[in-house]
């Protein structure tokens, strides 16, 4: 996939997929990793803007196998901008497939 879409929707995937349950970073690659190629590197910088714009937020929790877990929870904001950027994309693809099937006719 074309590095220009993966990082235009990475932001959506992550919110997306925060907006359903809190997640630790390594756990956001690997669901996202099952349709869009993307390493770990990718994630964390996103992370940490979403935390700084105060779209999520973090907190640590024990694990099994190892050291704390940093757990990333969506905000009231993050909350809101994932349903505004869900909106816009599906806005957004509307607008592209239509284009695509031949929907927009010359004028």
């Amino acid at each position: 996939m074309n590095i220009q879409f993966k990082k235009g929707v990475l932001e959506l995937c992550a919110l997306a997929l925060l907006a359903k349950k809190n997640r630790y970073g390594y756990e956001l690659v690997n669901e996202i990793s099952k349709t869009i190629s993307i390493s770990e590197g990718t994630i964390y910088p996103l992370l940490r803007r979403l935390k700084n714009d105060g779209f999520v937020t973090t907190y640590l929790e024990e694990s099994s196998e190892g050291a704390p877990r940093k757990y990333y929870q969506l905000t009231k904001s993050g909350k809101e901008m994932e349903k505004e950027l869900m909106e816009e994309w599906l806005t957004f693809v509307k607008q592209v497939n239509s284009f695509i099937k031949g929907g927009v006719k010359d004028e």
